[in-house]
């Protein structure tokens, strides 16, 4: 792995597609006018060759070459599987940007 690929860490939100899964990475900014640390959120497309992710699940994901016109990414690892059908999952399941 190159020391210039960004590794992330999120929540599986969608899994309807071909080798293909949407991942919901949630970071906080501090706003430099109101001095508050705000939440925000990215949707990123990751690619899943085995197809192994589910709804719900945490994930690492890792910066890749462009493999199509909206996927930068593809999947490292589950970190932490789902369990059942993955449709009612916790807002506090989000896990943050990984530092490493």
């Amino acid at each position: 792995m190159a020391a210039r690929e960004k590794t992330l860490v999120g929540l599986v939100i969608a899994a309807k597609m071909q080798k293909t899964v949407t991942v919901l990475i949630e970071y906080h900014k501090k706003d430099r006018r109101v001095e508050k640390v705000i939440r925000r959120s990215k949707k990123l497309l990751v690619h899943d060759e085995e197809g192994r992710a589910k709804v719900g699940d945490v994930v690492k994901i890792v910066e890749t070459r462009p493999l199509s016109r909206r996927k930068r990414h593809r999947l490292l690892e589950i970190i932490k599987s789902s369990s059942g059908t993955g449709e009612n999952y916790a807002a506090d399941a989000i896990v943050s940007q990984s530092s490493g």
